[in-house]
């Protein structure tokens, strides 16, 4: 019996060796085939630009060809577990945007993927700070005479937002909690009619990314007062961040990549060290400026402990609005 013992253990240990040797010789060949990166969004919106512009510097790095899938829809469900599913070869990966992560788990009662248990982070990619502004005939010229607005009109003050419980809409319910106002929530069908509605005097307040801004910002239709990032941002070095106003207040989109659980860790690694050096290429860097966007390197441990941070923040303004899943 002793005998038999020690053989199976020996069987035992020669194939996790075996396996090991195997994992670690497919890692040293990775990618053999072209890599899948699911975005879980439209074709032609920012997450899938972004996507695109690293895919594009991604494949001569690699020697295959980034492929994007576009999987749209619910909050990001169909994309995330079309991801969650797929094997841990390092051939499927997810780029997700910040509401996929941290605002889909507690709006939907069947989200059907598990951050957790079904992925790993890879790399961050880039943070999207967004723009706090009103309509210019108000005379506002700072967050605080905006406030002192609110404080004067409690909920007469419409707040436009172009998705309801989107981080538009959220960011604006961590301000009001933050200085203790209250804005008239007025969601609206998408970016361009909530701008309208604030450059003609409908709603007064609007948050929503730069992109969607800028250029109702340059022309004057709209005053800038503040930036959701805690530092200032390029390009709109003269915003003040709302952390001047609110020590530690910051209400940003995101973008970053994710594994699929139990993917080789030197997949891992390499596909980690490869996006730090796309995102810090300067063309993209441009390019990634044009849409708002700015590169966050760092290693996989720091984008898992990034991520985790912003679940913790989302689910407390999640809680505190009142939400409930659907």
């Amino acid at each position: 019996m002793a005998i038999l013992k020690r053989t199976i253990l020996r069987c035992t240990a020669l194939a996790a060796l075996l396996l090991g040797l195997t994992a670690t010789a497919e890692a040293q060949t990775w990618p053999a085939k072209p890599v899948h990166f699911v975005v879980p969004a439209p074709a032609g919106t920012a997450p899938d630009i972004i996507t695109r512009l690293v895919g594009a510097k991604l494949s001569p790095l690699w020697g295959s060809q980034v492929v994007v899938e576009n999987r749209p829809g619910a909050g990001g469900i169909p994309g995330m577990t079309t991801v969650a599913r797929a094997a841990p070869d390092g051939y499927t990966f997810a780029m997700v945007m910040a509401t996929v992560v941290t605002l889909t788990p507690h709006l939907f009662k069947d989200p059907r993927f598990d951050l957790d248990s079904d992925f790993a982070p890879v790399a961050m990619v880039g943070s999207g700070p967004m723009l706090v502004v009103v309509t210019p005939d108000l005379g506002f010229n700072t967050l605080a005479d905006l406030v002192a607005a609110a404080k004067k009109q409690p909920d007469k003050l419409n707040f436009a937002t172009p998705l309801l419980n989107s981080v538009p809409h959220l960011a604006g319910e961590m301000l009001s909690s933050a200085a203790g106002i209250k804005l008239h929530l007025v969601p609206y069908a998408g970016s361009v009619a909530a701008a309208t509605a604030t450059m003609t005097g409908e709603s007064q307040v609007l948050i929503d990314g730069i992109p969607a801004l800028a250029s109702y910002v340059k022309d004057g239709k709209l005053k800038a007062l503040a930036v959701t990032s805690k530092e200032r941002v390029p390009g709109y070095e003269s915003v003040p961040p709302l952390a001047q106003s609110y020590p530690g207040l910051e209400a940003i989109g995101w973008f970053s990549l994710l594994a699929v659980a139990k993917t080789p860790s030197e997949i891992v690694a390499r596909a980690n060290r490869d996006i730090n050096t796309v995102i810090a290429d300067p063309e993209i860097v441009t390019r990634f400026a044009e849409l708002g966007v700015y590169p966050m390197p760092g290693s996989s441990a720091d984008a898992a402990a990034f991520i985790n941070q912003q679940r913790k923040l989302w689910a407390d303004v999640v809680r505190t609005a009142g939400i409930e899943p659907q």
